[in-house]
């Protein structure tokens, strides 16, 4: 079963919806779980991981009111992290049967982000209750992420979109390999084959294949999972061809677990099959 570990939908008539603006051309309009049931569907997907948009407690209360859609098999929501209140909203949070994760939005905060001693009680109530940390980070994050994850071995960390790797600029490559490497040696690390078209800039699509090859060297492809950042990436491609770079990219024998089985077992749902 395919599953696509890392999608979005919003709406911009929600008060919360602060982003895409004006200014993100064919990103600004409403993206609904409808729509992206046919896309995805057409495509083969079985199911896929709702991931959250907003820093903003009202889109992650939004997102699970979708999530009795069979299509969704988990949902990744947003929590202030920082806040005194964070261990009560984490556990209650926790208590809706598909709320696997949390992701708070660093890609432009501090590049130590993740070292503040203030987010302890919030990772303590995630690893309570079981949920997932979804990293949005770039390359200048993962070195106090490779730390948090020295510090909680049981806090299941997933890197999003590879942490965005300056893919179109010709030291890239290297620059985002030395910072990634660490991370793969440690256990609770995955590491997502996601939004990787977007960080292109003017390289063609076939430059991500060097990245997508380093990523199932260093982490196995029981650690990665693939997922398509739709609707992001109506942006820079379209949803099947994105799936067929991936899948012609990755080797058949890893198809199993890249294309749905580590996204299975990362987010710890079952899911079911649904036809768009």
């Amino acid at each position: 079963m395919l599953i696509d570990a890392h999608h979005h939908i919003w709406s911009l008539a929600r008060p919360e919806c602060r982003w895409p603006t004006a200014a993100d051309g064919v990103l600004h309009r409403d993206f609904t779980l409808v729509e992206f049931r046919r896309v995805a569907g057409d495509a083969g997907v079985s199911g896929a991981v709702l991931i959250q948009t907003q820093e903003s407690d009202a889109d992650t209360d939004w997102l699970l009111t979708l999530a009795d859609d069979p299509f969704v098999t988990a949902v990744v929501g947003w929590a202030d992290l920082h806040a005194p209140h964070a261990p009560r909203r984490i556990a209650a949070l926790a208590r809706h049967p598909k709320l696997a994760g949390l992701r708070p939005m660093v890609q432009h905060r501090a590049a130590d982000w993740y070292d503040d001693p203030a987010l302890d009680a919030a990772f303590d109530a995630m690893e309570e209750a079981g949920l997932a940390l979804d990293a949005l980070v770039r390359v200048g994050h993962l070195a106090s992420l490779e730390r948090l994850a020295r510090r909680r071995p049981d806090l299941a960390i997933a890197i999003d979109h590879a942490a965005k790797p300056a893919i179109g600029r010709s030291d890239g490559f290297a620059e985002w390999r030395r910072a990634i490497a660490p991370l793969a040696d440690r256990p609770n690390m995955r590491c997502k084959l996601s939004g990787l078209l977007s960080e292109c800039g003017d390289a063609p699509p076939e430059a991500v294949v060097p990245f997508i090859l380093a990523m199932l060297e260093l982490f196995g492809a029981d650690r990665v999972m693939w997922g398509s950042d739709w609707p992001v990436l109506e942006a820079s491609g379209r949803y099947a061809d994105w799936l067929a770079l991936a899948r012609a990219t990755v080797p058949e024998r890893d198809h199993r677990a890249v294309f749905g089985g580590t996204a299975r077992a990362f987010y710890a749902t079952e899911a079911v099959e649904v036809r768009a």
